[in-house]
């Protein structure tokens, strides 16, 4: 497999020093006393905002400083080209900061920052696919200079590095059992094909490895879950539910999607191991009570447990898709969770798992420290200590596009070729991008009809 030619464009180590006059007028935010602020803008791309720390006038910044990201771009080929297209206003493609002292947000429709000043740094990505270049790392003068060296002073640092990516393409709705692709500018290759079936978790005289490993991971997560929420909850759940017509009207289960290489032999599976259920007077799925999957490799003649996403319906005027997937390095570790954000159940978006970002609200990356796996809320060293099984590696692991409810969904799964070894590998990301995709139109109001592929026959009038 061929990977394809990416870019990851990265902002960090921000810091910003402003000269105090010695008697600071009232009206004027100290930035040691109130956090300053910078949106950054690239051309095409969505606007990014990042905290800029104060730095003492008097202190250097070290230059074994570990990189900080602020903000994070990732860059097809085809973005670059559109970049490096000239234009009257530019000749060069420019990053665009612009800093603010006091804090982020808006009060009564009037955003509270004051702005400092603007920076630009020019870019040059040609040959950036295969060779890291730094653009600028130092300070800058920023904001309105009255004398000499009493300007304020940015600091940051501006680089890009080659990112290539395998892509892979659905040729269809999950649930629809389509083939997939891998994708290489305009060549199309089949890699994979995909086999949506339902499992019926009750029957334990199956002989499937994969059944008989589900069911008893199923009671394991199920056991986890009841230590979370609170001891009666359960209880209380299941005694809101009438009769069995009614309860199965209320419930998503048993889903389950194979990923076979081209030779027919099954690398991936993700299976619905918790319904999506309605939590009780509503019919929505609870953040209390997620449906969960799990990601499933082969290994050693048998299926092993590689990850677990769970989904929900956010309340609220965002009505979004909330998920968090975790990766499961063993049965008797802790699950390590990766990414945790939400994205929009009408519009879809990105499930991104970036080890130097974290994903926003609208499935996009937000940017944090590069020091801990991202969004992980252990992250107090988990993955710099050696529980992180990609410690080797920093930056974009995957991501997955998928449209929201009633559109034609074929996900587009993007892998950065350091966490693909093998076909397996590859397989799983996939799987992982059908369960998200398929997610969707679980977390759906139940007083919505599913598409037939999706029913059981015995569940088609009731889902």
């Amino acid at each position: 497999m061929d990977p394809c030619p990416f870019v990851r464009l990265t902002v960090g180590n921000l810091a910003l020093k402003i000269p105090v006059a010695s008697k600071p007028a009232r009206s004027v935010v100290h930035p040691s006393l109130s956090p300053c602020f910078c949106k950054i803008k690239l051309k095409n791309f969505p606007l990014q905002t990042a905290v800029v720390p104060y730095f003492p006038p008097e202190n250097q910044f070290p230059d074994n400083q570990q990189q900080t990201l602020a903000a994070t771009f990732h860059l097809s080929k085809a973005d670059i080209d559109k970049l490096a297209q000239k234009s009257i206003f530019s000749a060069k493609p420019c990053l665009k900061i612009a800093v603010y002292t006091g804090r982020r947000g808006s009060t009564c429709g009037v955003n509270s920052g004051c702005l400092l000043g603007k920076v630009s740094v020019p870019l040059d990505l040609a040959g950036t696919e295969s060779k890291a270049c730094v653009f600028h790392n130092g300070w800058i003068s920023v904001g309105k200079e009255t004398k000499k060296d009493s300007s304020a002073r940015f600091h940051l640092n501006v680089k890009a590095e080659p990112d290539p990516r395998f892509v892979f393409q659905f040729d269809g709705e999950p649930e629809c059992s389509p083939q997939v692709f891998q994708i290489r500018g305009n060549i199309r290759q089949p890699v994979f094909t995909c086999k949506f079936s339902f499992r019926n978790t009750g029957d334990r005289n199956q002989g499937s490895s994969v059944c008989s490993l589900l069911v008893k991971l199923t009671f394991q997560l199920q056991s986890d879950r009841s230590l979370r929420s609170e001891p009666s909850s359960s209880r209380r759940w299941l005694s809101s539910f009438g009769s069995e017509r009614e309860r199965l009207g209320k419930e998503r289960k048993g889903w389950s999607i194979t990923v076979h290489d081209l030779s027919g032999s099954p690398v991936a599976a993700a299976s619905m191991v918790t319904p999506f259920v309605a939590s009780p007077g509503s019919g929505r799925v609870s953040r209390s009570n997620p449906g969960s999957w799990l990601i499933l490799r082969p290994g050693g003649g048998t299926w092993k447990p590689w990850g677990r996403l769970e989904a929900w319906r956010e309340r609220g005027s965002s009505d979004g898709l909330g998920y968090r997937f975790e990766l499961i390095p063993d049965m008797s570790a802790a699950a390590i969770v990766l990414a945790e954000s939400t994205l929009s159940s009408s519009k879809g978006g990105k499930f991104v798992i970036d080890l130097g970002g974290r994903s926003g609200s609208n499935g996009r990356v937000t940017p944090r420290s590069a020091t801990s796996p991202a969004c992980s809320p252990r992250s107090s060293g988990d993955f710099r200590y050696g529980l992180w099984p990609f410690a080797v590696h920093q930056g974009f692991v995957m991501s997955a596009g998928v449209e929201g409810e009633g559109k034609c969904s074929k996900p587009r799964v993007e892998v950065s070729v350091q966490h693909v070894n093998c076909t397996e590998d590859a397989a799983a990301y996939v799987a992982l991008a059908a369960a998200v995709d398929l997610s969707i139109d679980a977390c759906r109001l139940f007083s919505q009809r599913l598409r037939k592929e999706l029913c059981n026959h015995h569940q088609e009038l009731l889902g």
